[in-house]
């Protein structure tokens, strides 16, 4: 038997989670090895000074994450060092949508490890996750969606709270419970596509309001109230996609002025707002009582768990969503719920989000290197550049070019509402491709830029 006592903390871990974590952490050392046996539960509780129940859910926790093997008469024991990673199916590799604003895919085995063995642990209670569950999670799911939301300056009560599935469905349910079809919804004149299609599909007016370098204009914010008597005002205003902009303070106290005193409700597409290492405060903390807002996950952690954390107006407004909701999806994945709600006790989702931090940046600035010379706007923090074509060029002729290369390109069509496109081009710089790819599909672009004649 190894003569082997995890040190616990009082950081505020769950004290089982302490002790799977401190297995996990001396196999990577090699204080634990293939074979080692454990102490045996009552004999580590009592070492501990901690209940026989809490040791032996950190075993289970441990054999979930594929750790451990036990034994019954002989004990638990290390399991060999490979078995904890299955073999990737090829067939699921490349499977993307390049229409898309993807993150850069985590690539540190370190993270990667972790990311796995939080996915181990939720399949413990497999057969339970498969059931019929809550419209927006549980208490301990809202709790652990209030820590991510912290992180945002927001501390509402759970009661405002919903998990949902995702950003897209949760506007939808929202839109169509605040509005009728005829209804108009203000946005910035370049949007998110997906608003345009849930507008489309519910039969609402899109109205676009002009934007500067801080974004819409207070004074067309207002003209367009009193003149559509709109429903809501929907906003994406940190690394707004796909102008990268984002509004700062002093514009958000002028537009949550307005709101306010014209008691029109905003929802606050905040997808990108969990990346930067601080940004202006969100509008449910400026505009109290009036904002939505929408915490999604696919920007921040991966589009792949469709899943978003909300924060509603009151708990009203909260009830009003939990039905919409229903009648859209039912409810939010409990797998993929667990796994969230794991991640951010763990640790693990907020390192996800410094990892994309910093390989956006170092992807931004082969962007920068690669396309010196060309206009566009771009954020360290972003995901894309909004490329201006040069003159003459043409947005369906460059995407024709670059057709088979794998870098996500979107006309400027996609996103305008209620005036003509401009000639740009959105360039996502994230998804499964690497720095290397991400650079030889740039100077590509760049060569058919300057090929094509368009440059001065």
């Amino acid at each position: 038997m190894k003569d082997w006592v995890p040190a616990l903390s009082d950081n505020g871990k769950p004290r089982y989670l302490q002790i799977a974590d401190a297995i996990a952490d001396a196999i990577r050392t090699g204080d634990l090895a293939a074979g080692d046996r454990l102490p045996p539960q009552r004999r580590l509780a009592d070492l501990l000074d901690i209940d026989f129940t809490t040791v032996s859910r950190a075993y289970t926790e441990a054999r979930a994450r594929k750790l451990v093997d036990s034994h019954v008469g002989r004990g638990t024991f290390i399991r060999t060092a490979h078995r904890a990673v299955e073999e990737a199916d090829p067939r699921r590799q490349r499977d993307e949508d390049l229409s898309m604003n993807m993150p850069p895919e985590v690539t540190d085995p370190e993270l990667l490890a972790h990311m796995r063995e939080g996915l181990a642990s939720v399949s413990a209670n497999l057969v339970s996750l498969l059931r019929y569950q809550s419209t927006t999670g549980s208490d301990q799911d809202k709790i652990a969606a209030s820590t991510w939301l912290s992180k945002r300056g927001m501390v509402p009560s759970l009661e405002r709270i919903a998990v949902t599935p995702g950003a897209h469905a949760t506007m939808m349910a929202i839109l169509s419970t605040i509005a009728r079809p005829g209804d108009a919804i203000l946005c910035e004149r370049i949007t998110y596509p997906g608003l345009r299609a849930i507008a489309a599909r519910l039969q609402l007016r899109l109205v676009g309001i002009a934007m500067d370098e801080a974004g819409v204009i207070p004074e067309l914010l207002e003209v367009a109230i009193e003149r559509e008597r709109p429903k809501a005002l929907y906003l994406n205003p940190t690394l707004h996609n796909p102008t990268t902009l984002t509004i700062p303070e002093w514009r958000r106290l002028e537009i949550a002025e307005i709101i306010t005193r014209r008691r029109l409700p905003a929802i606050e597409d905040d997808a990108y707002g969990f990346i930067p290492a601080s940004a202006p405060a969100p509008f449910a903390a400026l505009a109290p009582g009036l904002s939505w807002h929408i915490g999604g996950l696919a920007k921040c952690i991966g589009a792949g768990l469709r899943l978003a954390y909300v924060v509603a107006p009151d708990a009203r407004a909260a009830y009003a969503l939990a039905e919409g909701l229903r009648a859209v999806a039912v409810m939010p994945s409990p797998i993929c719920t667990a796994l969230m709600t794991r991640w951010v006790e763990d640790g693990t989702a907020d390192r996800i989000r410094h990892f994309l931090r910093a390989e956006s940046a170092a992807r931004q600035q082969i962007a920068a290197s690669v396309l010196s010379g060309f206009e566009f706007r771009a954020d360290p923090n972003a995901f894309n550049i909004w490329l201006k074509l040069p003159e003459g060029a043409g947005r369906a002729e460059l995407m024709g070019r670059m057709a088979g290369r794998h870098i996500g390109l979107m006309p400027a069509d996609a996103f305008t509402v209620g005036a003509e496109p401009e000639e740009h081009l959105r360039i996502c710089l994230g998804g499964a491709i690497n720095r290397e790819e991400l650079r030889a599909g740039l100077l590509f672009l760049a060569n058919s830029l300057s090929g094509g004649g368009w440059m001065g």
